[in-house]
């Protein structure tokens, strides 16, 4: 943990900030920003927030040192009638994660996501999903935290971390 920043769990109160971070992700190319309302209008996105926080729903916030929220990553347990970009099975947790990008590359990310994969396994799910576009730098996090591609897509590749 860095003295920078700190991590706490998620909570219902932060529906809002977990939308800030999917347009984060969404717009993770510099330059490349969609406006909120459309990012979080659109179906594939409005699955990851909608009506948070669910029974199944888990999550944690990176706070620096003021309160202020940076970061965040949590999951959700997705339908195969209404899957997530990294959909590999029903009772297979998806991973969303946002990092505000004035705090990328400090740990952030690194932090919120080993504290999520180690929740979700505490929970007993043996596997957790993401979707990462494969040209998002992001790819390299999640391979040095032991994720594997398990479906190659067109731009964006499905990625599982398996419980060890």
């Amino acid at each position: 943990m860095s003295d920078s920043f700190s991590i706490r769990p998620a909570a219902q109160a932060d529906g809002s900030f977990l939308g800030d971070m999917v347009v984060e992700a969404a717009n993770w190319r510099s330059g490349g920003a969609r406006a909120r309302h459309e990012i979080l209008t659109a179906t594939e996105h409005r699955r990851y927030i909608a009506g948070w926080m669910r029974p199944a729903d888990a999550g944690f916030v990176a706070i620096d040192t003021e309160g202020q929220p940076i970061g965040a990553a949590w999951y959700r347990m997705l339908s195969q009638d209404d899957p997530g970009f990294g959909f590999v099975g029903t009772a297979v947790p998806e991973l969303i994660i946002g990092v505000q990008p004035i705090w990328r590359a400090h740990g952030v990310g690194r932090t919120l996501l080993r504290r999520l994969v180690a929740h979700a396994g505490e929970q007993g799910h043996p596997r957790i999903s993401l979707s990462v576009e494969r040209d998002n730098f992001a790819r390299t996090l999640y391979r040095s935290e032991g994720f594997v591609v398990t479906d190659i897509g067109d731009a964006r590749d499905t990625m599982v971390h398996r419980a060890s």
